[in-house]
């Protein structure tokens, strides 16, 4: 893979080479030609068309290779797996889509906030931070494998560098508006008005930027959570309040509702794809129409002329209002709704993360409105009080529990087989008896990787939530798997405890692991959930080897977060500002 990525970049650095030094004009040509259809130079028409083939291709291949993780189990080998092909060419083409807002401007500077790279070569910052979104991601791809083989597979979305792969993706979204905000600013032809198709296509970024800052969720879609509940609010506020009081402050009346609309839209057609065509797991998705309507309402207020404030005032109704309007598409959608307990330490979660992404929010909007940002140290205490009061709500979230000297007692009783294996019900008893709560966020059978194809129960995935007896006795509710690949656990999240135990898991040579059966009647100890649903994980190794590994990957991520912070703050200091708006009126409705 490594040798076919350098050839085509080989090739691609010679297109570029020839066109920089003028030996060839078709490439501007072509570049122009796609940027005359929004009236924007050619620096920004071909990129932005290489990026919405290029983002949408690696999102498919990257909900495909959850569920097929999900569905199957680890990968025999990095090329092994059909959905990192498509990842790869994404990911490899969005920095390309970058390089090439980099290389195509020969005869103008583009833009004021250009930065120069010779006497007489200058870069649209924009792309010069797609592009680097583009290799922040691309980067993980090897640092993902020298993470597995230093600590086995794991098994999750949230691992470090599976988090560089899909948070360079995601964040480029946000390099693609301030792109488009550079190509209106330097339009092909100034005395011409743009269209309500502008508008929509505007409203479609933002989908965008929703979508891309919604893929850290997709363990909760699919049902396999192997973190808190309280991340999932936690990340559909950061997401909702960032894009949708930007994209308000920005395009005005209406906009989110459609922003959130083309989001499902998406979703909804890339749900069907891998599980339908592909068949694979089937997942769901956040709405977010909730605080769409929400701060479409609070949009009304007098206090939208001072978009700082009212970003705030947004925020604080996504992390109340939205969330509960949300929470009833999550009970009606998801596989684990939203308990009652969970509602206090949401809220005191969320609040003020909702806040601080509101303003973060309302500051991409006046950058893409073109109006004056505060004063550096203002803005940059902004984003380093965001930044620090997420990190503090992770941190919060990641501490739990693992109850010493609890037990399941385990009854099973045979249930019709399905072909290729045994099927069984169980009845469980938990020790001590007041283990769990009257309302925990789950107590629940979960069986994955069984197989990932139509015939096989749930496509390789079956969660089955246990129907309460009495004080400490729940019984399933359908039959589960004690077969073949399967990995069948019983799981237990109340609050702050998050612990599981095997019911069934098959023998895995290629890990060294054996056989954990699954008799008629059984008691095991609950442990720490981790080392049951990331069996291939390597636990053997010094602490501080994992401290530094991981160190290394958040200074990568908070290095890809000050760029596009710099960037925002270059284009708007460069490039002329116009006067604050009374209401965040878009400049052109449809």
């Amino acid at each position: 893979m490594t040798g076919a990525a350098g050839v085509v970049a080989l090739v691609l650095l010679w297109v570029g080479y020839l066109h920089r030094t003028r030996k060839i004009t078709w490439l501007g040509r072509f570049a122009d030609r796609v940027g005359g259809l929004v009236n924007m130079p050619g620096w920004v028409g071909l990129p932005i068309l290489i990026f919405i083939g290029t983002i949408l291709t690696a999102f498919l291949g990257f909900i495909w290779d959850v569920s097929l993780h999900i569905g199957d189990g680890r990968d025999e080998g990095p090329l092994a797996n059909p959905a990192h092909y498509f990842i790869l060419v994404g990911l490899f083409f969005l920095f390309t889509g970058g390089m090439a807002a980099v290389v195509l401007p020969l005869d103008e500077k583009p833009g004021p906030a250009a930065v120069r790279i010779t006497r007489t070569w200058y870069a649209p910052v924009s792309g010069i931070l797609i592009a680097g979104a583009g290799l922040y991601a691309l980067i993980g791809f090897p640092l993902d494998d020298i993470w597995h083989r230093l600590f086995g597979q794991d098994v999750t979305l949230w691992g470090p560098t599976h988090l560089m792969l899909i948070g360079g993706a995601g964040l480029s979204l946000i390099a693609i508006a301030l792109l488009w905000f550079e190509g209106s600013r330097n339009p092909v032809d100034p005395d011409h008005t743009n269209g309500p198709a502008i508008w929509w296509l505007r409203c479609f970024i933002f989908g965008g930027l929703i979508i891309g800052m919604s893929v850290f969720q997709v363990e909760f879609d699919f049902g396999v959570a192997q973190f808190s509940l309280l991340f999932q609010p936690l990340l559909i506020v950061i997401a909702a309040t960032i894009t949708l009081v930007a994209a308000r402050s920005v395009l005005g009346p209406f906009s989110t509702i459609v922003v959130v609309l083309f989001a499902a839209a998406v979703r909804t057609l890339t749900a069907w794809l891998v599980s339908v065509p592909f068949e694979a797991p089937y997942n769901v998705f956040p709405f977010y129409l909730g605080a769409a309507v929400v701060v479409e309402l609070l949009a009304l207020l007098p206090l939208a002329r001072r978009p700082i404030l009212w970003g705030a005032l947004a925020g604080l109704g996504i992390a109340t209002v939205g969330l509960w309007l949300e929470s009833l598409w999550v009970e009606a959608m998801f596989v684990d709704p939203w308990p009652t307990a969970l509602w206090p330490e949401l809220l005191l979660t969320c609040v003020p993360v909702g806040i601080a992404g509101g303003v973060v929010g309302a500051l991409l909007g006046i950058v893409l409105r073109g109006e004056k940002l505060p004063r550096p140290p203002i803005r940059r205490g902004i984003m380093v009080a965001s930044v620090l009061i997420v990190s503090a709500a992770v941190a919060n979230g990641l501490m739990v529990t693992v109850p010493e000297n609890a037990t399941a007692t385990v009854t099973l009783t045979e249930a019709e087989p399905v072909p290729g294996g045994r099927m069984v019900d169980a009845d469980i008893r938990l020790s001590p008896d007041d283990l769990v709560s009257g309302d925990p966020e789950w107590v629940q059978i979960l069986a994955w990787q069984g197989g990932a194809d139509t015939q096989t129960p749930g496509r390789g995935l079956i969660v089955d939530q246990l129907e309460r007896v009495g004080e400490g006795h729940y019984r399933s509710t359908t039959p589960v798997p004690a077969h073949g690949t399967w990995k069948t656990v019983l799981r237990v999240h109340d609050g702050r405890t998050l612990t599981a135990l095997p019911i069934f898991m098959p023998a895995d040579p290629g890990i060294g692991a054996t056989e954990v059966a699954a008799p008629a009647e059984f008691t095991r100890p609950f442990v720490a959930e981790i080392t049951v649903l990331q069996r291939e994980r390597n636990f053997d190794h010094p602490d501080w080897l994992f401290a530094a590994a991981s160190l290394v990957v958040l200074v990568c991520s908070l290095i890809l977060i000050w760029a596009l912070s710099w960037g925002a703050a270059r284009i708007n200091e460069r490039y002329p500002t116009t006067p604050p708006a009374a209401t965040p009126e878009p400049t052109s409705t449809p």
